[in-house]
């Protein structure tokens, strides 16, 4: 029987952590492939069922600073626990769900529970381990969510085809438990530093406010009409409360999200490239599956296991990527990653009109491969964009940004699929975006070294 001793306390509590990194990233890849069955059974639309994915990724989305820094003010340990035991209890209400509006109020709470567990794991590791230990920590910490997001689709599919799709929830509460005991029962002496000013309260609002009501309008805009007030009025509100965030965040002295740092091309470039990446994840975990369901008529497993090579090679690529970041620098890394994408999603957006899998298979390998060069090198970008007393506050938008990444490029797929019913006019959209990603990156990145706000 396996012991905890001081030996390796941190060990096991590293692996609990993981773990609830895992659960976030499995929670993202796993239900986009349950989603035709789910909507059979629960009788909803096609949009509704869109919901159930983007009400997750939203409410992450809005809250994943505010988690961050509820870590910074309140004691870390309770504030994990709680986080996961949410996430686990919410998991049981989605399994349960007898409609799509429990499943997606469900599915909002999952999305509070995962912006505390999301920061607050990344915060407790650098804790557990000295500077030098770090890397070797970060690199399991992120290796073991990667397979978690690499196994979704396929564990999705396999349930959704030969069990329930309501198991796909109701596997969390087993993994939520595990963790919560190795945490209660590894948890000592870990140093905290806390800082007590208060949370940005009206920025958190008009954040929320404006994605809110930009994500509703993008996602309705085709059922209600464009010109709709019901879309026309959230849609202004919506514009109104994120021009409003970013002038009021200018002004406040410890804002939320600190605006004035995207003054530095290399900071915004580089989260430009993380938020990018989890758009095109949105495209592949969601569109990709249901195109494989819906026109090739393949069952949930086989498009789960369809999916898999878009994935396959990143467990393995996580190591590997940082020496290369390390050696070449995050600019040239990152232009392969970004560069890599923009040749698989241009790939499947000419080829998919031919409905034969082998075609775009090609295209989810080299996305699988030059994926992992869209998270290592620009977030190594982004923390060496800001000096030493931000950088709290840069890896905080950085995880602000690629959840944004998913919820809009939720939003944004789900309405050009319900405008065209085309599944190449999605993936046309994607590879605008990573066009638009590209040249930014191209001008915007700098060679590494430390920029001049870095050397403040």
């Amino acid at each position: 029987m396996f012991q905890i001793n001081d030996n390796n306390r941190k060990w096991w509590l590293l692996t609990a952590l993981a773990g609830g990194l895992g659960l976030v990233l499995f929670d993202e890849t796993v239900v986009g492939v349950a989603l035709p069955v789910i909507q059979k059974e629960l009788k909803t639309s096609v949009l509704t069922s869109h919901w159930i994915v983007n009400a997750y990724l939203l409410v992450f989305a809005c809250l994943v600073a505010v988690g961050g820094r509820l870590g910074d003010i309140f004691p870390l340990k309770p504030l994990y626990l709680a986080g996961t035991a949410v996430f686990g209890i919410s998991s049981i209400v989605a399994g349960f769900a007898p409609t799509a509006e429990v499943l997606i109020l469900a599915r909002a709470v999952q999305g509070v529970a995962a912006a505390l567990v999301f920061p607050l794991s990344l915060a407790i590791v650098t804790l557990l381990f000295p500077p030098e230990e770090h890397g070797k920590a970060l690199g399991i910490y992120g290796m073991v969510g990667t397979v978690f997001l690499s196994i979704g689709p396929l564990v999705g599919g396999l349930l959704a085809d030969f069990v329930s799709w309501r198991w796909i929830f109701w596997v969390n509460p087993f993994l939520t438990a595990a963790m919560i005991f190795i945490v209660l029962r590894a948890w000592k002496n870990v140093s905290e530093h806390k800082d007590r000013r208060p949370i940005d309260v009206p920025g958190l609002i008009l954040l929320c406010l404006g994605i809110g009501c930009l994500v509703f309008a993008l996602m309705q805009g085709p059922d209600y009409g464009w010109r709709s007030w019901a879309i026309v009025a959230p849609g202004v509100l919506g514009a109104a409360a994120a021009l409003g965030f970013v002038v009021y965040e200018l002004r406040h002295k410890a804002p939320l999200i600190n605006v004035e740092l995207f003054s530095d091309t290399n900071f915004g470039a580089a989260n430009t490239i993380i938020f990018t990446a989890q758009f095109i994840k949105m495209g592949l975990f969601v569109f990709a599956v249901l195109y494989f369901q819906q026109t090739l008529g393949m069952s949930p497993v086989i498009a789960g296991l369809a999916i898999v090579p878009s994935v396959i090679m990143q467990p393995f690529l996580a190591a590997p990527v940082g020496m290369l970041v390390d050696k070449y620098g995050c600019r040239k890394t990152s232009m392969v990653g970004i560069g890599g994408s923009l040749i698989s999603m241009l790939w499947v957006t000419l080829v998919i009109p031919f409905d034969n899998y082998w075609f775009i298979f090609p295209a989810f390998l080299v996305w699988s491969v030059t994926a992992p060069m869209l998270f290592t090198p620009p977030r190594k970008a982004v923390m060496q964009a800001v000096p030493h007393t931000q950088k709290g506050q840069a890896g905080g938008i950085a995880m602000s940004a690629q959840m944004l990444g998913g919820t809009v490029g939720m939003a944004v797929c789900s309405a050009v699929f319900t405008s065209t019913q085309s599944y190449q006019a999605v993936f046309a959209a994607v590879t605008l975006l990573v066009i638009a990603a590209f040249v930014y990156a191209w001008f915007g990145l700098e060679e590494d070294g430390l920029s001049p706000r870095a050397a403040d």
